[in-house]
């Protein structure tokens, strides 16, 4: 009678790596997260043709009469097809590089940031320097600030976390660097975007396990910071105070009129919308439509329905980059659960504003719905984010079945 061998090299996670353990780590990359490719591209695809149709009157007018009315739906397309591109090949990088590199890409960054402000490199639209032109297309630095903030925050935690319960070592330095990050963001002036970098600085360092009592006094503080800013700025007090009563006769046509037209759009959208492409608002009533008011053409053209699709989509998204951050905690993998946790944080924070921003529960800023709205700097660095919380996912799945990183 033969013994039975079974093919040990084949299940025993610790052997020695023979062909066969060769062919199931060649195998492991396609364990990824699936759902989370769907949901992400349907997002994005949800939002070319949204942006398609907040878009298409625009050459009406004659600021963009030169356009097609097919224009911004081409240059959205290239932006997906690039930041897709762009999001496998950073798929491919070990999450150890990205720490690594978080201090280095934090620095550029700020050179970046820097470069905004310089005449003649920095681009202005509408009063504001946030971009820099390369003809061909124009970078926008505190985008990019946004993921990079996630990872050098992730990678400050991981190096300083015995002393993340002192003041001056565990909490001052990284205050400093907010700082200085923020300095910059007001003077293009971007207080949007600086508002979701101190967020996601403050989320990842509460996670990482920051002394609470410290903690609750310096959010206090930075909420009165934010509160000082905009009461020294005539301009931005009167948004607020045209946040409070939009449908004022001195702000209706004002500093509100982007709040009316937006909680007019909703209103005629009510459950289940006026039909795709049907939007009267989009027709110039409603300035910026494809970028900072994209939900509220949704809101108008698909209604209630459509909305609360987008907020699930997103929900989704925010709670598994949590589910896979708390997982690669567990592993001991912190800086990635970290870094997974923080992209959450961006993608839920900002999310959150401009949902508010176009319901009316924010006053009005300037920033973009994820994934969704027109922009090359913000889909692209979207991408790269969730392609980075992808791989976070990936490693703990070659983790969790004996393999080696």
């Amino acid at each position: 009678m033969k013994q039975l061998l079974l093919p040990i090299q084949r299940w025993l996670p610790f052997s020695a790596p023979g062909p066969e353990t060769q062919l199931v780590n060649r195998s492991k990359m396609m364990n990824y997260d699936q759902p989370l490719v769907w949901v992400t591209m349907i997002l994005m695809l949800f939002g070319m043709v949204m942006v398609y149709s907040a878009s298409i009157s625009l050459p009406d007018s004659p600021k963009y009469a030169s356009y097609k009315n097919s224009h911004f739906l081409v240059r959205q397309a290239m932006f997906v097809m690039v930041s897709v591109i762009a999001a496998a090949l950073v798929f491919r990088m070990p999450v150890l590089t990205w720490q690594k590199l978080a201090p280095y890409l934090f620095v550029f960054t700020l050179i970046l940031l820097v470069a905004v402000l310089i005449p003649g490199l920095g681009k202005g639209v509408n009063g504001a320097k946030r971009w820099l032109s390369f003809k061909v297309f124009n970078l926008q630095p505190s985008e990019f600030m946004k993921l990079f903030m996630v990872l050098y925050a992730a990678d400050y935690t991981v190096r300083k976390q015995e002393y993340m319960h002192k003041l001056t070592k565990g909490f001052v330095p990284m205050l400093a660097a907010v700082g200085v990050v923020g300095l910059l963001l007001l003077l293009e002036p971007d207080l949007g975007a600086f508002g979701v970098i101190v967020c996601i600085a403050m989320g990842i360092l509460f996670l990482g396990g920051i002394n609470g009592i410290w903690f609750g006094g310096i959010a206090a503080t930075l909420v009165g910071i934010f509160s000082m800013v905009i009461l020294l700025s005539p301009w931005r007090r009167e948004r607020i105070f045209a946040y409070l009563s939009p449908f004022d006769d001195d702000h209706a046509l004002g500093k509100a009129y982007q709040l009316t037209h937006s909680l007019i759009a909703f209103g005629r959208g009510e459950l289940f919308g006026v039909g795709l492409g049907a939007s009267v608002e989009k027709l110039h009533y409603l300035p910026e439509a494809h970028t900072d008011f994209l939900l509220a053409v949704i809101g108008e053209e698909l209604g209630f329905a459509g909305v609360t699709v987008v907020v699930l989509l997103f929900y989704w998204i925010i709670k598994r980059a949590f589910e896979i951050g708390r997982q690669a905690i567990a592993l001991d993998q912190t800086f990635a659960g970290l870094t997974a946790k923080g992209i959450g944080i961006w993608i839920g924070v900002q999310a959150f504003i401009n949902m508010g921003v176009n319901l009316g529960l924010l006053p009005t800023k300037g920033l973009t719905l994820p994934l969704m709205s027109y922009g090359g700097s913000g889909v692209l660095i979207n991408c790269v984010g969730l392609a980075i919380l992808l791989r976070v996912d990936y490693e703990n799945r070659v983790l969790m079945r004996g393999g080696r990183l």
